[in-house]
């Protein structure tokens, strides 16, 4: 255990000279009389008690004094959690207590200004949108998480930089540019490509002012509208296709109905070929406004499935029939592997258009003498339905696309066949209410695979 001395060094050399000093006025009081040795001995005696009081004085006063003094400096340098440990009382005492008060104060102060700045920074790192502060010189002060994600980097890549040499993108540049210049809140958007992947941002610049209504600097706020910006062009699309598909029949229709009643009525070959033509167009304008429905419906909110025991080999015996004889008259050869004893709860009918739709699908892309294999297998949790065909095939790139409204691989072999390209898209919507997946594996020239697994019980009861 380490002593702790009981005077500091100035105070101990003092001793050391006081020692000496009455070393030496003893050796010349003892030459001195008995008179001088009594007034030495009540100088002696009267110093003695003046050095009591001032080591008094001292351990009272000056040493808490001190004590406070480098408690002070420790708060000032941050350190809230110096304290001092004296029991003295009166003015000193309080000192004392008041100083250790300060310093917890201070200290749950500090500590309660580390939690807002972590919940802040909590804040900003995780909002989904890209935010960037810049000073009133143009230096980045802060960059958060998601933005980082959408130009890459770290916080140490940006922070302390000029923006314009660590942003490369000048509609950046230019939205802080008029944001300082204008001091009011300007929107831009552009695009980037990553890895082939293109993205719509939104970006909107807000000017800060502090008390004084001085511009001290900008907020970035970058906004990934991708997802909508491809909502916004299926709606397009959706509309475009939607007209130029019910263009199509109505024309016919409209012209070969204007040609019989200018004369063609009184020629019966004539007359029996167009009103034929006039009845294939409006059968396939009635299964195009029924699949339109039928998606609009599918796709409502408040839509619900009338969920039943489904028996599978129950389901595509009904509905075989009349595939088989389609397939036929094409001299394709449907065949069938349905596992007995195969049941799932779920919606019958809309399962039963599934198979319609995939399946018909199948035999108007296979060729002559072409095979459409039909499959149901139980796998544990999952019903397993497989269409497959050795048809025309599906390019790669095209494959993620086929489930789109109107989006035909072949268009005119589609056409001739009456598809009003909604058959895979109907598939895929039955399928997610389902709570199931699809997929398709397919190669240009072999044929197509397609893969639908429902679960046997409905998920969202359980």
């Amino acid at each position: 255990m380490r002593l702790r001395p009981l005077f500091t060094k100035p105070l101990a050399s003092y001793h050391a000279g006081v020692f000496i000093l009455v070393a030496v006025t003893g050796i010349v009081i003892s030459q001195l009389t008995e008179e001088h040795i009594i007034l030495g001995s009540i100088l002696i005696v009267e110093y003695l008690l003046l050095l009591v009081l001032m080591l008094h004085v001292y351990e009272k006063y000056m040493r808490p004094i001190k004590k406070a003094s480098k408690s002070v400096d420790e708060l000032v340098k941050g350190n809230y959690r110096t304290r001092i440990h004296h029991t003295s009382g009166g003015s000193i005492g309080e000192l004392s207590s008041k100083l250790n008060m300060l310093a917890r104060n201070l200290s749950e102060f500090q500590m309660q200004e580390q939690m807002q700045e972590e919940q802040l920074s909590t804040v900003i790192d995780n909002t989904q949108s890209g935010l960037v502060l810049i000073d009133e010189k143009g230096y980045i002060h802060l960059v958060n998480r998601k933005f980082l994600s959408m130009f890459g980097g770290t916080p140490k890549d940006y922070r302390s930089f000029l923006y314009y040499d660590v942003m490369e993108n000048e509609t950046i540049h230019e939205t802080v540019q008029q944001t300082f210049l204008y001091e009011q809140n300007i929107k831009h958007s552009f695009t980037q490509t990553i890895d082939l992947d293109k993205k719509y941002i939104e970006i909107i610049g807000a000017p800060i002012f502090n008390e004084r209504n001085m511009l001290k600097g900008a907020v970035l706020l970058l906004y990934d509208i991708t997802h909508l910006k491809k909502l916004e062009l299926m709606r397009k699309d959706f509309v475009a296709n939607v007209s130029h598909e019910l263009k199509t029949p109505i024309t016919s229709i409209t012209g070969f109905a204007e040609t019989l009643l200018n004369g063609a009525l009184n020629d019966k070959e004539t007359l029996h070929r167009f009103l034929t033509i006039i009845y294939d167009e409006s059968y396939r304008l009635q299964g195009l406004i029924e699949d339109l429905l039928t998606l609009s419906k599918l796709e409502k909110d408040d839509f619900r499935l009338t969920r039943t025991t489904v028996h599978m080999d129950q389901l595509t015996g009904e509905i075989l029939p009349v595939l088989h004889q389609r397939a036929g008259q094409k001299g394709i050869s449907l065949s069938t592997d349905v596992k007995e004893d195969i049941a799932l709860q779920a919606d019958g009918e809309r399962i039963k258009q599934v198979i319609i739709n995939l399946l018909t699908n199948a035999i108007s892309y296979t060729p002559e003498n072409g095979e459409v294999k039909l499959s149901v297998t139980d796998e544990e949790d999952h019903v397993h339905i497989t269409v497959s065909d050795n048809g025309i095939g599906i390019h790669p790139e095209y494959v993620p696309r086929i489930f789109e409204r109107f989006y035909r691989v072949d268009k005119a072999r589609s056409r001739n066949t009456g598809g009003t390209g909604l058959g895979l898209a109907i598939v895929k919507h039955i399928v997610e209410v389902h709570n199931g997946n699809i997929s398709v594996e397919s190669e240009p020239g072999k044929g197509s695979v397609f893969h639908v697994l429902l679960p046997k019980h409905d998920e969202t009861s359980l």
